[in-house]
Formats: structure tokens, C-alpha cells, sequence
């Protein structure tokens, strides 16, 4: 069955040449109506959306629309004419791209093209997943996103120890979680340790168990944790604050397949697979003696590392809509619209706890929000006080942008392919450094081009 690209348009009416290049890989569907969009899209399979209005702001209220009910759904938006703030508005509505049709018609359909090859991967794994697995979907739409997904789902088939590494809230459990429930182990056990909060004194007892009379106290025989994950994953969270004590007797677990439990005779075996997280730098804690190279050789069979929110801040609107989305329904408020000041320093903002920091600064604000809009006023402090960056506060990476445009004489789609960016990415940009089109302020380029 072929894929589907549907084109929402205020008039249907795709082109011939629309047709012609897309039809041998997919089927076009035309549309008016931007209602009921969400159950035509999980009836019909349809792989990407293509929204073209003759007013550009009706085009990204139907985008919006669109979006908050397809999170995944990539959704290209084609204009007849373009500028700063539209870029912007395209950005916050959560759209994949938009191209200026027909001067960019060829490089429209191209990423149509590409989209589609991408969505058909992506509903071909999710047609895999059990009911279950759904709550450990991932939210986003960007690139580094959709190669996490495949990389947990290749990750999950093999039966090897696996590494995650992360800043703090980037996610690691929700990997470790998803690697366990896509392997052939998921009706196995799955337990949890946190390697920071396990004095020495009790690594024996509460690893190994330990059988009645092992020491006062002991009244009865104790099933230890590795026992209880036996055949199943062990999830150990923050491994580089595991003790040097700890670390030796988790070495010989691995290696030996087998332990005893405290005060017992009879050697046990153990069949489990190990998921370590940390957020620490363990290459520096070997190099400092903190950490043992050979644990840590035994650990990093299989390696995860997930990039910090600052890096990926294309995903900052879809989990800012998936975030308000289930605090409304958490909350019973109904928050319908975040202010523009408000988007903005949301999406410059650096977010050092990640994605946690990014829920729990959303949640602080639906305590405060006394309206359906959400304002500055509702904000915590931190966000608040936050500085937006000004031009040149990272001078290397906004000379680069600049650069490029110059080259390309301020040809944006040319701009993004030299710098190897998306072009939302690049506009984000250069909003960010504060960077604007000559044509649209002749003043304000004048700046950037001297800076």
C-alpha cells in the first residue's frame, strides 16, 4: 500500500507537476476541510502534510490545529510569499519546513519526498509496538530524535549491556525503559537500582540476598535484587556514583554470571541484562581512578548518548503542546495560548535540567496562570530573570551564520545546506542572534553585517 501525502489547501487544486513528481512513490489526496484531520490521518496511513492556504496566517492556524492532534506527522507548509515573523510563527506552530512556492517548488517537493521515506520507517516501527509501549514514545520531530528511535529500536533486539549517557533530565530512564520494553526480555523483570543512594555496608545483602541466620537480624532467606531481575534487565541509574567497593563486586556478577548470597554455600546463576545511566563524564573518572576501566568496559557494549534540549531546540514547541496538553487534562485547566514574550524565552532559553526543568517550569506556571493565555507574570523566577542573549554572545557560531548568508547573498534555503542546518534551524538562529533579512530591516541587517 502506497503512502499518502495530503494537501490541505484553501483551494484543491495540486498542480500537475505535483502529481507527476510525487505519484510513482505515493498517493496525493486533496482536501479543504482542516477538521476531523486527525482521524482521516490514522485511518488513511498517511505519511506527510502538505498545508497551502492563500492567506498565510490561515495556513498556520490549520498547521496548529493539525499538529495538536499528529504530534509525529510531518507538516510542510507552502506560502506564496515569506518573511522573519511568518518563519517564526511557522517555528512555534511546530511545522517541520515551509517553502516559498513556486520560486522553492522543486526543493518543496524534494523534502516531501524525504519526509515521506522517513514516516514510512517511523509507522512501520510503531506498527511493531505493543499497546503498552506506547507511553514510552518519544516527543519531538527532529532529526536527532527520529535516529534516537531507531537506534533503541536496533539497540533492544540484542542481548547486550547498553550505556546511557546525559545530562540530567535529557531522559535516560525513559531509553533504558523503552530498550527493555521492545526486547525479546519484556515480560522478564525489570529492576531499578540507584547505584548513589547504596551505602557499602549493605551491597551484600541487597545485591545478593542473604540466607537466614547470615547475621543478626537475618530471620528469614532475603532475594537479592540481582536474583530478582534474574532472566530479565537490571537498570542501574547514576553508575559513576557507585563505590570503588560496589563497582569490584558488580565486575564479578558480570563476568562470573554468578554470586552467593550472603551466608550461603551454593553459588547462584544469574541471567541478566545490565542498562546503565550517567550523567557523568566516566572516560575522566577512569583517567582520575574514580571509575574501573574494566567495569566499564563490560557496561559500554552497546552506547546511548542523548544530546542535551539546547541542542535539539526544534523539539521545544511539540513538547511545549504535549506538555500543556496533559496538564490541561492533569489539571482540569484549559490553557489555550502561550504569549509571544513567553514562546520566546521559553525557546532561548538554555533549559540546564532539560526536559524535566522544561515540564516542572510548566507546571509551576499552570499554578500561577490565572487565564487561558499563559504570561510572564506566570513563570518562575529563573525563567523570569533569564537575559536573552544578545548579537555576539556566541561569536563563533553567528559569524558562521552570517558568513553563510553573505555567500549566498542571503538566500536562506542555500544558507541552511551550506551550514548542513534545517532551515527552521536556521531562522531559529537567527532570531537568536538577533539577525534579520535586509530586505525586511534594512537598519537592523546594517548591525548584524557590522558585528
Amino acid at each position: 500500500m502506497r503512502p499518502i501525502v495530503l494537501l490541505v489547501a484553501s483551494e484543491v487544486s495540486a498542480p500537475a507537476r505535483w502529481r507527476q513528481s510525487l505519484g510513482i512513490e505515493c498517493e496525493l489526496v486533496e482536501t479543504s476541510a482542516a477538521a476531523g484531520i486527525g482521524a482521516w490521518v490514522k485511518a488513511s496511513r498517511s505519511a506527510v502534510m502538505v498545508v497551502r492556504f492563500e492567506e498565510n496566517h490561515e495556513g498556520i492556524l490549520a498547521a496548529a490545529r493539525i499538529r495538536q492532534i499528529c504530534l509525529g506527522l510531518p507538516i510542510v507548509l507552502v506560502v506564496g510569499h515569506g518573511s522573519e515573523q511568518l518563519a517564526v510563527s511557522a517555528f512555534r506552530a511546530g511545522i517541520t519546513d515551509y517553502f516559498h512556492v513556486p520560486e522553492e517548488e522543486g526543493a518543496m517537493l524534494a523534502a516531501v519526498r524525504r519526509l515521506m521515506a522517513v514516516r514510512a520507517d517511523s509507522l512501520r516501527t510503531l506498527e511493531s509496538l505493543s499497546p503498552q509501549d506506547w507511553q514510552f514514545a518519544f516527543v519531538g520531530s527532529s532529526e536527532t530524535l527520529r535516529n534516537l528511535q531507531a537506534q533503541v529500536e536496533r539497540i533492544a533486539e540484542s542481548s547486550s549491556n547498553v550505556l546511557i549517557t546525559g545530562e540530567t533530565g535529557t531522559g535516560k530512564e525513559l531509553v533504558a525503559t523503552a530498550i527493555y520494553r521492545r526486547s525479546v526480555r519484556n515480560h522478564q523483570p525489570f529492576v531499578r537500582v540507584n547505584c548513589a543512594a547504596i551505602p557499602d555496608a549493605l551491597v551484600e545483602s541487597e545485591w545478593f540476598g542473604y540466607e537466614r541466620g547470615a547475621f543478626t537480624g537475618a530471620h528469614i532467606r532475603n532475594t537479592g535484587w540481582l536474583e530478582a531481575a534474574d532472566k530479565g534487565t537490571m537498570f542501574l541509574d547514576e553508575v559513576g556514583d557507585m563505590s570503588p567497593h560496589t563497582q569490584a563486586k558488580l565486575l564479578r556478577v558480570i563476568e562470573s554470571k554468578a554470586f552467593r548470597r550472603l551466608g550461603g554455600k551454593t553459588e547462584i546463576k544469574a541471567d541478566v541484562r545490565f542498562i546503565a545511566a550517567t550523567n557523568r563524564n566516566l572516560e575522566e573518572m577512569i583517567a582520575h581512578g574514580e571509575f574501573r576501566r574494566d567495569l566499564y568496559y563490560r557496561l559500554n557494549i552497546a552506547r546511548v548518548h542523548l544530546r542535551p534540549l539546547r541542542d535539539r531546540r526544534e523539539d521545544i514547541p511539540v513538547l511545549l503542546q504535549h506538555y500543556v496538553r496533559e496538564l490541561n487534562s492533569q489539571t482540569r485547566r484549559h490553557i489555550t495560548d502561550i504569549a509571544p514574550d513567553v514562546w520566546d524565552r521559553l525557546l532561548q532559553y538554555d533549559w540546564p535540567g532539560n526536559i524535566r526543568e522544561l515540564k516542572n517550569v510548566l507546571e509551576a506556571a499552570f499554578v500561577n496562570a490565572s487565564n487561558e493565555t499563559m504570561s510572564m507574570v506566570d513563570l518562575p523566577d529563573q525563567l523570569r530573570s533569564f537575559v536573552l542573549p544578545v548579537a555576539g554572545s556566541l561569536p563563533d557560531e553567528r559569524q558562521q551564520l552570517l558568513r553563510a548568508l553573505l555567500e549566498t547573498r542571503w538566500n536562506k534555503s542555500k544558507a541552511a545546506e551550506q551550514l548542513r542546518w534545517s532551515r527552521m534551524t536556521l531562522y531559529r538562529k537567527m532570531r537568536k542572534y538577533q539577525i534579520a533579512s535586509p530586505a525586511s530591516d534594512p537598519v537592523g541587517s546594517s548591525k548584524a553585517a557590522s558585528a
